[in-house]
């Protein structure tokens, strides 16, 4: 991993913990696999724990690692180092993508909540009239009671978000073209396709990976579906909303927007998307940060004692089904 995620990632108190399971160097760190400095403990690995900024698994990289007998990922994605010949040799992989679920689905439920009750609206208009309710405060457009949200992806974060809202007087709809209506029903989410969902829905939230397929998933024509007054909220990859449509949408004031993640990022320091009153704007922040980078190790070291145990992954990553995941 990179030197920021050693840092950031594996706490002194991680670092404690994972001694007891494992024989491990601290001040060892590998960010080149071809470096001859670390030859000798590569052919003596018989775990890797990588964060962000692992180099590739190649197959050279794996010809100096003989008895390597699994991969444990202290971060989301793995499909930026684990390549065809990690899979070739039947070496298992774990990724705490699930670890990392959890504030990302949080951080959306909030959005959700505060989205309905125009809270950022309310806010500003309050601050405007100072002794005086605004009007925004008591419309009765205002509100979570029977709202409908659609949440495009039945991910982790997905279906997290999905089990946060379940206490809300909410309406729940999905779109995932990879759920079953049994999924659905254990879900207890109506399954419906993406242009319904947008007709439908007050407030849609976007979990869908990043695929070839989903770039541009919203584009002007499906923007144009969403209701007056809707709210989207991306927390997944900016590549899947066409900016220049959705600038044009929240520059007219028909939309209203929770952005974490855009195309590009960041965005332009011109771009109107940074000032708009309807528009709320952070850096990519929804995701483990903090003390939430905590549970990312922590289920890292688990991983690695379940191995040393000889029990399988509980976040193992199939290659099967790694193509249409994030």
């Amino acid at each position: 991993m990179g030197a920021e995620a050693r840092e950031t990632v594996l706490t002194a108190a991680a670092l404690e913990r994972l001694s007891r399971v494992a024989r491990v160097d601290p001040a060892l760190l590998v960010v080149d696999f071809g470096d001859p400095a670390v030859a000798e403990p590569l052919a003596e690995a018989e775990v890797l724990l990588t964060g962000w900024g692992c180099p590739p698994l190649d197959a050279a990289a794996l010809a100096r690692m003989p008895g390597l007998r699994g991969v444990v990922h202290a971060a989301g994605s793995v499909k930026h180092h684990i390549t065809d010949a990690v899979w070739q040799r039947g070496i298992p992989v774990s990724s705490a993508a699930a670890a990392n679920a959890l504030p990302v689905a949080e951080y959306t439920v909030a959005a959700v909540l505060f989205s309905n009750k125009r809270v950022l609206a309310s806010a500003r208009a309050y601050r405007e009239a100072r002794h005086r309710v605004p009007p925004t405060a008591v419309s009765p457009d205002v509100g979570n009671y029977r709202r409908t949200v659609g949440v495009v992806g039945a991910s982790r974060i997905g279906r997290r978000v999905v089990e946060l809202l379940r206490p809300f007087d909410l309406r729940l709809l999905v779109h995932d073209p990879y759920l079953d209506p049994g999924e659905a029903v254990a879900l207890g989410v109506e399954p419906v396709e993406l242009d319904r969902l947008c007709r439908l829905s007050d407030v849609v939230t976007v979990h869908a990976p990043e695929l070839p397929e989903t770039r541009h998933l919203f584009d002007s024509r499906r923007l144009a579906l969403l209701r007056d007054g809707a709210t989207l909220i991306n927390t997944s990859r900016g590549s899947l909303v066409d900016t220049a449509a959705l600038t044009r949408e929240l520059v007219s004031g028909r939309l209203h927007a929770v952005l974490d993640v855009t195309d590009p990022e960041p965005l332009p320091a011109d771009s109107p998307l940074y000032e708009l009153p309807n528009v709320l704007l952070t850096p990519h922040v929804a995701g483990s940060l903090g003390n939430e980078l905590t549970r990312l190790a922590d289920t890292a070291i688990e991983e690695i004692e379940r191995l040393a145990h000889g029990v399988p992954f509980a976040h193992a990553v199939h290659p099967d089904t790694l193509g249409r995941s994030a």
